[in-house]
């Protein structure tokens, strides 16, 4: 039991977010989530912030459990955003049989998260070619496992943290072809 107290002790100790951090003025949000997104993505790359792209995708597995893993953007477009991988891979299983997901991005130097889900197709292949070719593994030989999908989101959550924990959100709905967005009046976790 000493153990885990101690444990719960370093855990608090930890720092948690820096001391300067921008701001986000939940009235003043664009009224598409994308340009608060790409906006947000502009910023982590000009923190010099090690691997700005990565973000965590949640997909479901047939028991109904969600599976997580670290990716990387490969775009951002009216078709959503873009990621790839193997056909062969549970990722891709789970995306065939049930083509929904969450990402989940996090920028700590500048205490962001955003957290997008919806519904996930694939992009052609075609552009999964083109992307296959882009790696810089590629070494002149084609792929046809390699599949570019994109996540057409449903859902924006926009998180910016506060020192004092009252973190500022603001939530995007889509409602037909437009979004509503609103800031949560309940905090999130």
């Amino acid at each position: 039991m000493g153990r885990v107290s101690a444990l719960r002790e370093r855990l608090r100790a930890l720092p948690t977010f820096p001391e300067t951090m921008p701001s986000l003025d939940a009235e003043a949000v664009p009224t598409h989530p994308l340009a608060l997104f790409t906006d947000w993505l502009d910023d982590a790359i000009g923190s010099g912030e090690r691997q700005p792209s990565a973000f965590a995708l949640s997909t479901i597995g047939d028991d109904g459990a969600p599976a997580s893993r670290t990716l990387i953007v490969k775009d951002v477009d009216e078709r959503g955003i873009q990621f790839s991988s193997n056909r062969g891979s549970r990722k891709a299983g789970e995306l065939e049989r049930n083509p929904v997901a969450t990402a989940l991005f996090f920028w700590r130097p500048l205490g962001r998260q955003v957290e997008v889900s919806g519904f996930v197709t694939e992009l052609g292949a075609d552009a999964s070619a083109a992307d296959w070719r882009e790696r810089p593994s590629y070494a002149g030989e084609p792929n046809p496992d390699w599949v570019l999908w994109a996540l057409e989101p449903t859902r924006f959550v926009f998180l910016q943290a506060t020192l004092d924990r009252k973190h500022v959100r603001v939530e995007y709905l889509r409602d037909g072809d437009g979004w509503n967005h609103r800031q949560p009046t309940t905090p999130a976790g």
